[in-house]
């Protein structure tokens, strides 16, 4: 398996801001982003514009990162992990006419430092993951979970 392995500091790669020993592996779409020293990002995940991934962090494959969304330090996205950064998507207006950018409101959603999203959770857009949170596998997270709090379910609900 191929993966980019970065010597150097700040590095751009396809208008994505890559940190010193940064490892993305293949079929990784990023872009307008940035990826932090140490972190490592699997196969087959979408990381979009205006995306922050912080040091030390490890992204597991088929996860995707929607705009909107700040992963601090130290954070572990599992296997499959989805993060949502609309409310109410749809593809046209109601005259039937295709939605731009301008028909749409984009939530911001932050995972604070050493937090842990187990794989296949739905993050739900305009919440906060606590430092240290852990959220359990196949968890849809729609509310803000406090840091070191243990969330899990579908809602999550904090145990």
């Amino acid at each position: 398996m191929e993966m980019l392995n970065t010597d150097n500091p700040k590095q751009s790669l396809n208008n994505v801001k890559v940190g010193k020993d940064v490892k993305i592996y293949d079929f990784v779409n990023a872009y307008g982003c940035s990826i932090d020293d140490g972190s490592k990002v699997g196969t087959f995940v979408e990381i979009q514009k205006g995306v922050s991934i912080g040091k030390n962090c490890k992204v597991s494959s088929h996860s995707f990162i929607c705009e909107g969304v700040t992963i601090e330090d130290n954070v572990f996205i599992g296997h499959n992990v989805t993060f949502i950064n609309d409310r109410i998507p749809r593809a046209t207006r109601p005259d039937g006419s295709m939605q731009t950018e301008e028909d749409w409101t984009m939530e911001n959603t932050i995972i604070g430092k050493g937090a842990s999203i187990g794989s296949s959770a739905t993050i739900m857009c305009g919440i906060s993951i606590g430092e240290g949170a852990l959220i359990g596998a196949g968890s849809v997270v729609t509310k803000d979970v406090p840091a070191g709090a243990t969330a899990y379910g579908n809602p999550a609900k904090i145990k």
